[in-house]
C-alpha cells in the first residue's frame, strides 16, 4: 500500500509521475473535462493543527475528482479520551484516504503502519510532502519542465517544509542551497538528511551571494512555529525565542532588494501564509518574479494527484 508520508519512500520516478498526472489533470480542468475518477470515495482530513491552504486544497481537489472529503478538528473527536492507535483505527474505517495534518510524524507514520488505507503527511514537525510536491509542479511550469530546473535555494530556518522540498529536488538531480543559519530542532530527520546529501546536490552556506548564485528558485517559509501565538499574539512564554529567532533571521529576509542584487532572473516562492515584514517583504510579494500565488494554486492540482496515485488509479486518467 502506497504511503505519503517524507517522500524518503518515493522514487525519483514516482515524484514524476505526480508531476505529469497533476499536469494532465490541471489541463482537463481548464478545458472544462470531468475529473470525477473518485465518485463515491471518502477522503478523511485529520487536523491537529489549523490550516487554510492544507484543507481548501484537500477539500476542493476531493470534490472535483468527484469524491467527498470530511474535516475532522482532533479538538472536537474523542482521541484524548481513548488510545490513539484504537482510534485512528476506527477513523480509518470510514474513509479511502487519510489526510493528517499532525503534531508529530510519528503519529502519521503509526496511521501508515496499520496499512488499512493510504495515509498522507499533511504537514507535521518533521514533514511537508503535499507542500513540496506543489512546489515542483510550479516549477515544472514555469520552467518548461522540471528538468529545466538546475537549482534552488531555501533561505531562512530550515524546517519541515524545506526538509520534503530538498529531498524530492535532489532526488530529481536539482542542486539546492540551503542558506539558513538554524535548523528548528524538532524537524531534523538524520536519515532524510543523509539520503539528501548522497545525492550531491546538496550545499549549506550562509553566504548569500554563493546561496543565490546562479538560482532559479528562492523559497523561504516562516521562521516561527505557529505554536508561538494565539489569536494573532505572540504567547508570553515564546516571546523570548520569538524576538530571538527574528534577530537571527532577518539578515536572510526574501525581499526585492536580495533578489535585484544576486538573482535577478530568479522566482520567487512561498508556501504562505506569508508573515509581512518577516521572513517576505512586501516588495518581493509583488515583485514580477513572484509566482507565489500560483504555487498556491497549485497544491490543489497536486493534491488530486496525490490522492489518484495512492489509489493507483493513476492509469485511469488520460
Amino acid at each position: 500500500m502506497r504511503h505519503l508520508i517524507s517522500l524518503k519512500e518515493q522514487s525519483r520516478e514516482d515524484i514524476l509521475a505526480m508531476i505529469a498526472l497533476a499536469k494532465k489533470i490541471k489541463q482537463h480542468r481548464s478545458q472544462g473535462v470531468p475529473t470525477t475518477y473518485l465518485e463515491n470515495k471518502t477522503l478523511i482530513m485529520l487536523f491537529e493543527k489549523s490550516s487554510t491552504r492544507t484543507r481548501l486544497s484537500f477539500e476542493a481537489g476531493m470534490t472535483e475528482l468527484g469524491g467527498h472529503a470530511i474535516f475532522l478538528d482532533k479538538k472536537t473527536t474523542q482521541f484524548s479520551l481513548t488510545d490513539f492507535k484504537d482510534e485512528i483505527q476506527a477513523v480509518m474505517r470510514y474513509g479511502s484516504v487519510l489526510m493528517f495534518r499532525a503534531g508529530h510524524a510519528a503519529d502519521v507514520e503509526l496511521a501508515a503502519s496499520i496499512n488499512r488505507i493510504p495515509v498522507i503527511d499533511a504537514c507535521s514537525e518533521k514533514y511537508h510532502p503535499a507542500q513540496a510536491l506543489s512546489d515542483l509542479l510550479t516549477m515544472d511550469e514555469k520552467s518548461g519542465g522540471i528538468e529545466h530546473v538546475k537549482k534552488i535555494t531555501w533561505l531562512g530556518i530550515e524546517n519541515n517544509v524545506s526538509n520534503t522540498l530538498m529531498l524530492a529536488c535532489a532526488k530529481l538531480g536539482i542542486e539546492v542551497a540551503i542558506a539558513a543559519p538554524e535548523v528548528d530542532r524538532d524537524s531534523v530527520d538524520e536519515a532524510l538528511n543523509r539520503m539528501a546529501e548522497h545525492t550531491g546536490k546538496v550545499t549549506r552556506t550562509t553566504n548569500l551571494e554563493e546561496a543565490l548564485k546562479h538560482t532559479d528558485y528562492v523559497h523561504t517559509d516562516t521562521w516561527m512555529n505557529m505554536e508561538f501565538f494565539e489569536n494573532g499574539h505572540v504567547k508570553p512564554q515564546f516571546q523570548q525565542e520569538y524576538d530571538r529567532r527574528k534577530q537571527l533571521f532577518m539578515p536572510f529576509q526574501l525581499n526585492a532588494g536580495m533578489i535585484e542584487r544576486y538573482a535577478p532572473q530568479a522566482k520567487i516562492m512561498h508556501c504562505m501564509p506569508c508573515h509581512i515584514g518577516y521572513e517576505i517583504s512586501r516588495d518581493a510579494i509583488d515583485h514580477p518574479n513572484a509566482i507565489i500565488f500560483d504555487q498556491a494554486e497549485n497544491r490543489m492540482h497536486m493534491q488530486k494527484a496525490m490522492i489518484l496515485w495512492l489509489l493507483e488509479k493513476e492509469h485511469e486518467v488520460a
